[in-house]
């Protein structure tokens, strides 16, 4: 029941033109035209129950909207989705039960009460007994490892603190899919590793759906087998995270130290330079020619210490949006 299905998705957002100067205001006011921005453009995928997939996209590449859609906030221009079984933008109880919507930059605890009086609303709002709502804080909080924390105003709660609390609200009700917009935003390393290892034991035994949107990226590596990759808009990929890597990243990364620096011209023979500050240099370099490439290295600089490494994850998916195409280069 937690399955997730989106085809030919579309969202078309009509946009006023408005000409400068006050002949501009005018015609704005007395006849309005528009132009249309499409903000989604035919995205189709399907989630299967208890998977956790990770939704990647630069700024404005329709990750939020889509969401959006998915949750029934608002209503697709064209396509069809189902979440659970269920029309979203019906807003059903059943599907408002089934589902739940956390976006790290957005709070639903009130600011100068204590978490547990916020929480006691929304138990009231599912319907929940006392004997269930007891039951689920205890298992939610030991698992955020949250204690006194619940009884204690929430402007008071770090923002790690916070975010916890957060996610135990809207996990309150135990809903059979997540949508997490930026779970882990402004939270330092030590709470988003705690966020991350909550998420995949809540996966774990509740077997529930997860679709995850992070500019993190070690949150999508700790918990994500498979990636959507959207850019303006349109779906350029829908694979596993591993395929995805070997697939545009045929390259390692070199780093090289210097007895003395290089300039970045006779050094771009080598491969692309990524950096290169003083004696220490960055390059890309493709795996094909990788073994030529350091033996040159090697005969022709001198060379204190050279490392290879596979190139962070960030830069590779970076590169994907930068080319704006999942196809192999």
């Amino acid at each position: 029941m937690g399955s997730i299905l989106a085809e030919n998705l579309t969202k078309v957002y009509p946009v006023a033109i408005k000409q400068p100067g006050w002949q501009g205001t005018l015609r704005h006011l007395l006849r309005r035209e528009y132009r249309s921005v499409v903000a989604v453009d035919q995205v189709s995928f399907r989630i299967a129950p208890g998977e956790v997939v990770g939704f990647l996209g630069a700024n404005g590449a329709g990750k939020t909207t889509t969401l959006k859609m998915l949750t029934g906030l608002i209503h697709p221009s064209s396509g069809q989705v189902q979440v659970a079984g269920r029309v979203p933008f019906h807003r059903e109880p059943d599907f408002l039960r089934a589902i739940t919507l956390v976006m790290g930059q957005k709070q639903q605890l009130l600011w100068d009460l204590p978490a547990l009086d916020s929480l006691r609303i929304n138990g009231a709002v599912y319907d929940l007994s006392e004997r269930e709502f007891q039951q689920r804080v205890a298992e939610l909080a030991e698992l955020l490892d949250l204690d006194r924390q619940l009884t204690q105003p929430v402007r008071k709660l770090s923002l790690g603190e916070r975010m916890k609390a957060e996610l135990l609200a809207a996990l309150l009700h135990r809903p059979q899919v997540l949508f997490l917009d930026e779970p882990t935003l402004g939270l330092d390393v030590n709470a988003q590793a705690s966020v991350r290892e909550f998420l995949k034991t809540y996966n774990q035994r509740y077997g529930a759906t997860i679709l995850l949107t992070s500019h993190y990226m070690a949150d999508i590596t700790a918990l994500c087998e498979r990636v959507l990759l959207i850019h303006q808009g349109r779906l350029i990929y829908d694979g596993s995270l591993e395929t995805l890597l070997d697939r545009f990243a045929p390259y390692r990364e070199v780093k090289l130290e210097l007895t003395y620096p290089e300039g970045t011209e006779r050094l771009q023979g080598y491969g692309e330079v990524e950096a290169a500050a003083g004696r220490e240099v960055r390059l890309i370099v493709r795996r094909e020619v990788l073994t030529q490439t350091v033996a040159r290295l090697l005969a022709e600089l001198e060379v204190l210490d050279l490392t290879i490494a596979d190139p962070p994850i960030e830069d590779v998916i970076g590169r994907v949006f930068r080319a704006g195409t999942a196809q192999t280069p």
